[in-house]
């Protein structure tokens, strides 16, 4: 439970929470009350509808089924609250009656489409979505023209700014934020954060509907950052690696041109991973670079890691010279080699139970009955057999699964005048992690290796 609470609460969860969602609206906020925002409410309302046609042009282009919805969700709110003015602000007409619906539902709706899981743009996926929301539309729609008949105070009594919003509305919205900001912290998706924010934008835009200015400036707010999420993710899907959330190669190439002397750059191989993919599965091979990316992403001394291809990670230590990253790096093996990885009680590798059955039915056809009563009873008798093995079978694999060791090789190289270029240094880092392989493996290699021992070896002829 500590282990998930502070991974929840680490900087760069809480850093992917707030940008850029949580930035932007606090920017929006400050623009609007601080009467920096001069434009007119025609201008404030025609970005807003360009914000809503872009995000959902960048949802159906990338297929982002949940950010389409929260986008629909948010039209349909605006329309529903659009004949809300301070001329019909009296408890009991359409407008109230719809904005009194629109109040709850919208929080209920970005809890249902963060609950969702994104299938693309498929009508198996989106079609009971869209009859949910059909369903509540056609409700809205019941219920404000029931309430055209009813009785209400006079609309001069009351003004937009003065609304006094029920404790349902508040208590909905603050139990679909909290789960929001849980699920946020948890699954670290852009999409998930940009409903929290964009949830907190529309909240906003409701509690100023007295202020059409500010309440269409809130409501722009919220479809641009659910539009926003869209090229996030986009992001993160071509610069973090899917499997281990670590940065992939891409951004690898991309910090090596950013790079200053000095820095060392230390090349990191799961020790015979090959093994476990061919023994245990490749289901068994991701769950192993994940619990190796998991301790490479905590990697002291200022690097950063990245995954290059297959087993093989690469890390960073930019400013750092070689000496002083090979503590880092040892600490980083012995937390791999220490770290206990259980596989599941499964046996994938089953292969197929009597194989030779099939044979001898067909070797069966030609005998004669009385050949045949005998080759049964024989069979019988393998049968029983057979099950008896197969319960000792399951006996065995019903045992607890022993821990497996997983360990890493490293090699270490630093830049110096003789390897001015990043490439230098990384087929130098190569170079100590093969020496590491074969050594022995599961061990810390340094470039500066091979000159020591030639430097000891010349010393002893001499």
């Amino acid at each position: 439970m500590p282990t998930f609470v502070s991974r929840m609460w680490s900087t760069t969860t809480l850093k992917m929470l707030v940008v850029p969602g949580g930035i932007l609206l606090a920017a929006v906020a400050v623009l609007v009350h601080s009467g920096w925002l001069t434009l007119a409410p025609q201008a404030i309302s025609f970005l807003y509808y360009c914000s809503l046609a872009g995000g959902v042009l960048l949802a159906w282009r990338f297929h982002s089924s949940r950010i389409l919805f929260a986008l629909l969700v948010l039209f349909l709110a605006q329309q529903a609250t659009a004949a809300f003015s301070s001329a019909h602000a009296a408890p009991g007409t359409p407008g109230w009656t719809a904005l009194q619906a629109v109040a709850v539902l919208v929080p209920l709706n970005f809890v249902v489409i963060a609950i969702m899981h994104e299938r693309g743009l498929i009508v198996s996926g989106t079609a009971p979505l869209g009859m949910f929301l059909f369903v509540q539309t056609v409700i809205v729609v019941v219920l404000c023209n029931t309430s055209e008949g009813v009785s209400a105070v006079p609309a001069r009594a009351h003004h937009a700014a003065a609304i006094s919003w029920p404790g349902y509305f508040w208590f909905a919205l603050g139990v679909a934020g909290v789960f929001l900001v849980v699920r946020a912290l948890i699954t670290r998706k852009p999409a998930d954060g940009a409903l929290l924010w964009s949830l907190s934008a529309f909240a906003l835009s409701v509690y100023f509907l007295g202020t059409p200015r500010i309440s269409t400036a809130y409501a722009a707010t919220s479809a641009v950052i659910l539009a926003v999420s869209i090229i996030e993710t986009s992001y993160l899907l071509a610069y973090h690696d899917e499997l281990t959330t670590l940065p992939s190669r891409r951004a690898f190439n991309d910090a090596l041109l950013r790079l200053q002397d000095p820095y060392t750059v230390a090349a990191v191989d799961i020790d015979h991973f090959k093994q476990f993919n061919d023994t245990y599965g490749h289901e068994t091979g991701d769950q192993v670079l994940r619990l190796v990316a998991a301790n490479l992403a905590r990697v002291t001394g200022g690097g950063q890691a990245y995954r290059c291809g297959g087993e093989e990670f690469t890390i960073l230590f930019p400013g750092k010279t070689m000496s002083e990253v090979v503590e880092h790096a040892e600490r980083l093996r012995e937390a791999i080699e220490n770290t206990e990885f259980h596989l599941r009680n499964e046996d994938r590798r089953q292969g197929p139970r009597n194989p030779g059955q099939r044979v001898q039915k067909q070797r069966d056809q030609g005998r004669s009955d009385q050949d045949r009563r005998i080759q049964d009873r024989r069979q019988s008798k393998v049968r029983k057999r057979a099950r008896t093995g197969d319960a000792i079978r399951q006996l065995a694999q019903s045992k607890p699964a022993p821990a497996l060791s997983v360990t890493v090789s490293i090699g270490v190289a630093g830049s110096t005048t003789e390897k001015p270029h990043p490439n230098v240094v990384l087929e130098a880092a190569d170079k100590a992690l093969y020496r590491a392989k074969n050594n022995g493996r599961n061990r810390v290699e340094t470039a500066a290796s091979v000159r020591r021992r030639s430097s000891a070896k010349t010393a002893g002829i001499a």
